[in-house]
């Protein structure tokens, strides 16, 4: 065999097991476990569609309507 066909196949040892060290690096990362669960519990894609939000409006009509709730609530207490 030749010198340029050892070397070769000694990179191509070379980046197996780096490759190999990596996925045993990666399983025993302490964020492997929560990646998985993340993606196991995400929700599906809705199409397109923009769920849920507040517009600053809305988000402004709510606070002064609450806080008109709050006012009568705390008037009622003796």
């Amino acid at each position: 065999m030749d010198l340029e066909g050892i070397v070769a196949d000694l990179k191509k040892e070379r980046d197996r097991i780096g490759r190999a060290i990596a996925a045993l690096v990666d399983s025993y990362s302490p964020f492997a476990v929560k990646k998985t669960k993340a993606i196991a519990t995400r929700r599906p894609a809705t199409k397109g569609k923009k769920r849920g939000g507040i517009t600053p409006e809305g988000r402004k009509r709510l606070s002064l309507a609450m806080k008109k709730r709050w006012a009568e609530r705390k008037k009622k207490k003796p």
